[in-house]
């Protein structure tokens, strides 16, 4: 009969992502993972199966954490004010607790561009799909702007998101609303 498990899967889980967002993939071992999660290696393999299987898990658990945002950005509907919104919300959790940690996402984007993984490719891609797809839309909503406008300015605006996420690991809050300004000056 299997025994039943001691731990809540759910907030486990919300613990690894919390330290591969700290830490990125290589530089989390097993041991910092059992220590964090408060669980062994035995129970770890047996909910999640190796550290990639955990990853992938706490990728998806990320996309759930930020999915209210997703959401709030996708029903706005201020056109670029709304996309503008939609950075400031972005980095508002880095400096609430002083745990600067970026955008998980583009952290792994960072770490994982000089190898080929194609199930982490997978889930980067369709984040970031989603996210363009969301800023072609409100763009969309000034009619002055042509197809050829609007796809070159959510290109911008991703490229920015990116140069944003990357820049709340280690820039001050100023700096990053400096930053956002100077980004939506111009369209």
């Amino acid at each position: 009969m299997a025994r039943k498990k001691q731990y809540n899967e759910a907030e486990v889980l919300e613990k690894a992502m919390q330290l591969f967002w700290r830490n990125g993939y290589e530089t989390t071992s097993m041991q910092m993972l059992e220590q964090e999660m408060g669980i062994n290696k035995f129970s770890i393999y047996s909910s999640f199966g190796n550290k990639h299987s955990l990853f992938l898990e706490s990728l998806k658990c990320y996309k759930n954490n930020v999915n209210e945002m997703f959401e709030t950005f996708k029903n706005a509907s201020n056109g670029v004010a709304s996309i503008k919104q939609f950075f400031y919300d972005s980095v508002e959790a880095n400096f609430k607790d002083n745990s600067i940690k970026g955008c998980l996402v583009t952290n792994t984007y960072n770490e994982f561009s000089e190898r080929e993984d194609e199930l982490i490719k997978v889930q980067m891609d369709a984040f970031m799909a989603n996210l363009k797809a969301i800023i072609i839309e409100k763009l969309k909503t000034d009619p002055t702007k042509d197809e050829a406008t609007i796809l070159q300015q959510a290109n911008f605006l991703l490229l920015a998101k990116h140069g944003l996420a990357a820049a709340a690991r280690v820039n001050s809050k100023q700096e990053i609303e400096d930053y956002i300004e100077m980004t939506f000056k111009n369209i």
